[in-house]
């Protein structure tokens, strides 16, 4: 069997909007903007997960890229997902809480052609942990701190 990888990050709440976070070696505060009654003191959570999905599609393009061997001059990524914050708010709406669609954007200088720099990114689309995680219906439970087990 194949070693997992476990991941697991760690947050201290430091106002109702304003999250601090380690990760690994690393400390992350996330926050709402102002317009959603934040402090603006850090990215949003919805702009994190795209921030993960734009990063996951990096190292997946790249992996495949050297696959295939393409050599990639350089790669951007940009990310963009709407949502209506109503569900969010408490508010009574039709749409769901999270984003309608998420579009990615991914500008690739490499030495191959446009239908070969296609197929790179739908199989890096393919492989993209963070992608799978968005595309397919992942379980989710929430369990208070200290409950038992079956509470999970």
């Amino acid at each position: 069997m194949a070693p997992q990888y476990t991941a697991t990050v760690t947050g201290t709440a430091k106002s109702p909007t304003r999250l601090d976070v380690q990760i690994r070696d690393f400390s992350v505060t996330i926050d709402e903007p102002a317009s959603l009654g934040g402090d603006d003191t850090g990215p949003n959570p919805v702009e994190l997960v795209l921030s993960g999905l734009a990063g996951c599609l990096n190292i997946t393009t790249h992996m495949v890229a050297k696959e295939r061997g393409i050599e990639v001059r350089s790669l951007s990524v940009t990310a963009t997902g709407s949502l209506n914050p109503q569900r969010l708010m408490g508010r009574p709406t039709p749409d769901r809480a999270g984003f309608q669609g998420i579009r990615l954007e991914i500008d690739v200088d490499a030495d191959a052609t446009p239908e070969e720099i296609d197929a790179l990114l739908v199989a890096a689309e393919e492989r993209c942990c963070v992608a799978d995680n968005l595309m397919n219906a992942t379980p989710v439970s929430v369990v208070r701190a200290g409950a038992p087990a079956s509470a999970a």
